[in-house]
């Protein structure tokens, strides 16, 4: 019935898509994609990798500190070093039976997971 995921919605405060840029585009390497006419007014941004992230303006900003997109990269330790490099925090977590993973936040404090199959 389901097929997979098509995108996570995390949330920022008004006015900081250009800090979401340099942390989605900049540091992880995904691609801004144009959101549709009559959602862009709302601001936000759109990024793709594997998966979208959609980053959408609240104006009672408070980020998610519990709750998170799993991402799956292919070289966990890149992802980490780049956000090593960039200055971003990054929690390593054992805890996931057959799966490497940490945790880090984006730029305003949404927490982010990050997992590679131990097998892969």
């Amino acid at each position: 019935m389901y097929s997979g995921l098509h995108h996570v919605q995390l949330a920022l405060p008004a006015g900081e898509e250009d800090r979401a840029r340099a942390f989605f585009v900049g540091v992880l390497g995904m691609t801004e994609i144009d959101k549709p006419p009559v959602l862009a007014v709302r601001g936000g941004a759109w990024f793709r990798a594997a998966l979208e992230i959609h980053l959408g303006v609240e104006d009672d900003f408070r980020p998610a500190h519990k709750a998170h997109p799993g991402i799956l990269v292919d070289d966990l330790d890149a992802v980490a070093e780049r956000l090593h490099e960039a200055g971003h925090h990054v929690t390593p977590d054992r805890d996931f039976p057959g799966f490497r993973r940490f945790y880090a936040h984006d730029p305003f404090g949404n927490r982010l997971e990050f997992l590679e199959p131990e097998d892969g």
